[in-house]
């Protein structure tokens, strides 16, 4: 339903435009606010920079969070993560994860992003009481947020928008009626433009200083018990699951890989999975596979056969030079 009316054509398209009208009206006035200062941001003592979406999910954000984290750690930097922590419910925020925090109290994102980086991670709906939890414990040389383009309660020194290539800004109209929380207007003020995968746009003309393409590469399969890994050719009767904004992405990723599906099964994004929601969806004889984000909430009550499919962003590295050399130019001003 989602899917027609903010990428295809739906009747109900115009019903919705008086509300998306106003959603665009009520985000402009907001940003104003802050831009004018009658809304105060906060300043964190080192560089905040903001990984963000323009349209609503399914952009491939978090790959492009654990890509670049791990970019930036080669280079020496000591690396920071706060997130809204959507679908997580903590007792208290803001919220430092340990080895022992659940996705029902951080939500999916970071749980994954904190296992595959081991980066100290935050989160908290004030993202400004994010940061400062971290500060307090950890000595950083840099912030970053997983989302919060439209959070200008924190204040940011580098924004960065990744773009579905695919699907780009659909219909381009504000939610409901589309996806976008603000219009491609927005792109003229962000410092880069990640495009994942490839696409035909004018982002490259429009913005040839600043928009990069990366590549989502699948990596080798994991059991979720065992932690074996396997290359995708070696699973079976596979029963492919996805609780993401896109699972057409992911099943497709497979049918591309000539992975051996038999059955695929879509859920919600951020979806809590229990025992009795996936053993029937795959037999003994068969292969449960899911995303790592889904696997992160399955593996305390996992089954044999459940394996799971981790993504690594490949990014430019002429997109990292120019995140360091924004970042040596903030430093260098700040002195």
């Amino acid at each position: 339903m989602i899917e027609k009316l903010w990428y295809g054509k739906n009747p109900l398209f115009w019903l919705l435009i008086p509300f998306s009208c106003l959603y665009g009206l009520i985000a402009y006035v907001r940003r104003k606010l802050y831009q004018t200062g009658i809304l105060k941001s906060w300043h964190s003592p080192v560089p905040v920079i903001i990984i963000g979406n323009l349209s609503v999910g399914g952009n491939g954000k978090t790959p492009f969070a654990i890509g670049l984290i791990e970019a930036l750690k080669a280079k020496g930097l000591k690396i920071g993560i706060v997130s809204r922590g959507y679908g997580g419910k903590a007792d208290n925020y803001p919220l430092m994860l340990d080895e022992h925090t659940t996705t029902e109290q951080a939500g999916d994102e970071p749980v994954l992003i904190y296992q595959r980086t081991q980066v100290p991670v935050a989160v908290s709906p004030n993202r400004c009481q994010a940061v400062q939890i971290l500060l307090k414990h950890h000595k950083l040389d840099v912030i970053l947020t997983d989302d919060g383009l439209q959070h200008y309660a924190l204040a940011r020194d580098i924004e960065i928008v990744v773009v579905d290539g695919k699907r780009l800004f659909g219909n381009g109209w504000w939610i409901p009626a589309g996806p976008m929380r603000e219009r491609t207007n927005r792109l003229q003020s962000v410092d880069l433009i990640m495009i994942n995968g490839d696409s035909v746009n004018n982002l490259n003309k429009q913005y040839p200083d600043k928009t990069y393409t990366m590549q989502l590469a699948p990596l080798y399969a994991v059991n979720l018990l065992t932690q074996e890994k396997r290359k995708l050719a070696e699973l079976h009767n596979i029963c492919a699951i996805a609780g993401i904004s896109h699972p057409q992405r992911f099943f497709a990723m497979l049918t591309a890989m000539k992975a051996d599906v038999i059955k695929t099964t879509s859920f919600a994004d951020h979806q809590q999975f229990s025992l009795s929601l996936l053993a029937n969806l795959a037999t003994n004889e068969q292969t449960l596979l899911m995303t790592e984000k889904d696997a992160v909430k399955c593996r305390q009550f996992a089954l044999p056969n459940w394996w799971y499919l981790p993504i690594d962003a490949v990014i430019p590295s002429a997109a990292i030079d120019q995140i360091c050399w924004l970042l040596a130019n903030i430093k260098s001003q700040r002195e």
